[in-house]
């Protein structure tokens, strides 16, 4: 097929993501049993989040084979929204994730349990450490990706719960408040939510077709109609191909004297130009065509 609509799937993102991925799951199997033996949330909510995490990182590795296939003639976009699937996975299983630590939080208050805070505190800084090094790998990756954002964002969930954890078994040995680690798991919790909803919510926005984030549909309307030899514009849809391509599609009738042939091209430049829309279908109609049909 000549002409493709499908953006690259960025080699280099596969490649941090991987690494990640075996950090993440090697220190998940570490973090559970040293949350086990020191009894602490903290500790155990943070192998849970590193556990999601080792799977969420799977599931976007396989989102990367599975966007590499090249279009057909049955998926004409290519399969370039697998990974804004699998960024909504991310960021509903870290949803999910919240709710859970919040209803083991809400256990240990009401009975609080002994804790090992050297233990504690000695696990927690490795994976503080590990996960200082796994955001690091991520952060310098592209981030207009949706997929890798979505895995930068659990890391950067595990690396605030590796705060907290730390926080909570220095706490601990100071004054003797086991409640310190529920409380903070809680804390982390609510930090977590925001970035989480946020990888949920551009998801959705992708996968509706809303009108990308940012672009004012009626200015750039506006500024077609305004363009020379344009004599009417409608029709006017913008939505997101994926995390990195827009596409729009436009109606337009050509004033007389313009030739018809020439509008698609300037339109289609005005809008990638002005909006950074890559790709818009331009349709010429006759004079009076738009107006008749808009009612």
């Amino acid at each position: 097929m000549g002409h493709s609509h499908a953006p690259s799937v960025t080699a280099s993102n596969e490649q941090r993501i991987r690494l990640v991925f075996l950090m993440t799951a090697g220190y998940a199997a570490v973090q559970a049993v040293g949350g086990a033996l020191s009894g602490s949330l903290a500790l155990i909510a943070d192998a849970g989040h590193m556990v999601s995490d080792a799977a969420a990182l799977l599931l976007a590795l396989i989102a990367y084979r599975v966007a590499r296939r090249p279009p057909d003639l049955e998926r004409t976009y290519g399969f370039h929204r697998v990974r804004v699937l699998a960024a909504l996975a991310n960021g509903a299983s870290l949803l999910l994730l919240v709710a859970w630590i919040a209803w083991e939080a809400v256990q240990r208050f009401r009975t609080p349990s002994e804790v090992m805070a050297g233990p504690m505190l000695i696990v927690a800084t490795i994976g503080l450490v590990v996960n200082l090094v796994g955001a690091w790998i991520l952060a310098r990756g592209q981030r207009s990706d949706g997929n890798l954002r979505g895995a930068l964002l659990h890391v950067v969930g595990d690396l605030l719960g590796s705060v907290g954890a730390i926080a909570a078994a220095i706490g601990i040995m100071v004054t003797g408040w086991t409640v310190l680690d529920p409380l903070l798991s809680v804390l982390v919790a609510v930090l977590v939510v925001r970035s989480a909803w946020g990888l949920v919510s551009d998801s959705l926005v992708v996968l509706l077709q809303a009108v990308p984030r940012g672009l004012d549909l009626a200015a750039a309307e506006a500024g077609i109609h305004a363009l020379p030899g344009v004599a009417e514009v409608g029709h006017f849809h913008a939505w997101t191909l994926t995390d990195d391509s827009t596409v729009a599609t436009v109606h337009v009738t050509p004033a007389p004297g313009t030739d018809p042939l020439a509008l698609p091209a300037q339109v289609a430049g005005y809008l990638r130009r002005e909006h950074a829309i890559g790709h818009a279908t331009v349709q010429v109609d006759a004079p009076g065509h738009i107006e008749a049909t808009a009612h």
